[in-house]
C-alpha cells in the first residue's frame, strides 16, 4: 500500500509539474493579432503627454500614477454655465481624443468639457490596456472627478459612453455626492450576440496561463468588424485579462434615493446594442428625473452632429436655469 501511494504521489505530482510548466510555456508563446496597427508604450505615451500642447489637465492619482485630461473650452461662458463641466469617460480600446467632436460641440454650447483616458489608455501613465486591480479603477474615477470639482466646478455631469457607461456608474456610486447628472450612452446589461468572435481553444490556454503567469501582459484582444481607431496608436486593441474581470454587470445599479437628472441613450443603428436593452438600463434608474432617447442615424461609434445637439438640449433644459 506504501508503494502505491508513493507511486500515486509520483505521478500526481508529475502531472502538476507538467501543467505548470505546460502553462508557464504557453504564457510566453506568442500569437498573431488581427490589427496591425502600432501600440504605443508607456514611455511613448508619457513622451507625447508632455508635448501635448492642446488645452488639457494632468494630476497626480493617490498612489503617484498621472492622469490625462483632455479640455475642451467654450468660446464664451453664460453665467448659468461657469460652474458646470462636463467629463467624458471614454469607451473600451479608445481614449479622449476620439471624442473631440463632442467635446467641441458641447463646448461650443457653453459648456466646459473633460476628457479623462483611463490609467494606460490614451496619455495617461500605467501599464497600457491595463489597471493593477478594480479598486485602484474605481480610485481613478473617483479622484478625476475630485480633480474636476478642485478647478472650480461645482456642478459636475458625467458621461460615459459604451465601457464609459459602466465608469459613470460606478463613480456615481463612490462619490455620489460629487455629481450633478448623469449621461450614458450607448450601453447595456447585455449586448448583442456574436459581434466578436470568441476565443479558440489555444487561445483561451493562452489567456488562462497569463493571468495566471504575467497578469500585467496584454493577452485579450478586442475585435469586431467595423471597429474604429485602428490607425490610431492610441487606441489599445488587447487588453489584460484582469482589466476585463473589473467589470461586474451586477454591479451597475444606482442607489435608490437617487434622483439627480441622468439621460440614457443610443443609437438607432447601434451595431452592439440592442434599443431595448439599452431600455433596460433606463429602467433600472431611480427617480423622476431620468430621460430615455433613441438617436437617430447614429451607430456604436459614429454620431452625427445632430446627436451631439439633442446631448447639448439635454443638459440646456436641465442644468441652465
Amino acid at each position: 500500500m506504501k508503494k502505491t501511494g508513493r507511486i500515486i504521489a509520483i505521478v500526481l505530482f508529475s502531472l502538476a509539474g507538467l501543467l505548470f510548466i505546460s502553462g508557464l510555456i504557453m504564457a510566453y508563446v506568442p500569437f498573431e493579432s488581427k490589427i496591425k496597427n502600432h501600440k504605443i508604450s508607456t514611455e511613448e505615451a508619457k513622451e507625447l503627454r508632455n508635448n501635448f500642447k492642446g488645452p488639457h489637465e494632468i494630476f497626480k492619482t493617490s498612489d503617484g500614477e498621472t492622469l490625462f485630461m483632455r479640455r475642451w473650452n467654450p468660446d464664451s461662458i453664460e453665467t448659468g454655465k461657469k460652474d458646470i463641466a462636463v467629463l467624458l469617460f471614454h469607451g473600451i480600446t479608445a481614449h479622449s481624443g476620439a471624442y473631440n467632436m463632442a467635446g467641441k460641440l458641447i463646448s461650443k454650447a457653453g459648456y466646459t468639457v473633460f476628457g479623462l483616458d483611463y490609467r494606460g489608455h490614451g496619455l495617461s501613465g500605467g501599464n497600457r490596456a491595463d489597471s493593477p486591480s478594480k479598486k485602484r479603477w474605481l480610485a481613478d474615477l473617483a479622484e478625476s472627478v475630485q480633480h474636476v470639482k478642485s478647478l472650480g466646478f461645482t456642478r459636475v455631469i458625467v458621461f460615459g459612453h459604451s465601457l464609459g457607461v459602466a465608469s459613470a456608474i460606478y463613480a456615481a456610486k463612490e462619490v455620489p455626492d460629487e455629481i450633478a447628472g448623469l449621461i450614458l450612452l450607448s450601453g447595456a446589461y447585455e449586448g448583442k450576440k456574436n459581434v466578436t468572435a470568441p476565443p479558440g481553444f489555444m487561445q483561451k490556454a493562452k489567456i488562462l496561463a497569463s493571468s495566471i503567469f504575467r497578469p500585467s501582459v496584454q493577452v485579450v484582444e478586442y475585435y469586431r468588424d467595423g471597429m474604429t481607431g485602428i490607425e490610431d496608436p492610441l487606441f489599445n486593441f488587447k487588453y489584460t485579462l484582469r482589466f476585463l474581470k473589473m467589470l461586474d454587470v451586477k454591479e451597475l445599479y444606482l442607489p435608490g434615493n437617487w434622483n439627480i437628472p441622468v439621460l440614457v441613450g443610443v443609437g438607432d443603428k447601434d451595431e452592439l446594442f440592442e434599443v431595448e436593452k439599452v431600455r433596460e438600463l433606463y429602467e433600472q434608474i431611480p427617480g423622476s428625473k431620468k430621460e430615455f432617447v433613441v438617436l437617430k442615424n447614429t451607430f456604436h461609434a459614429r454620431f452625427p452632429d445632430e446627436s451631439w445637439q439633442e446631448l447639448i438640449k439635454w443638459l440646456d433644459n436641465n442644468f441652465n436655469k
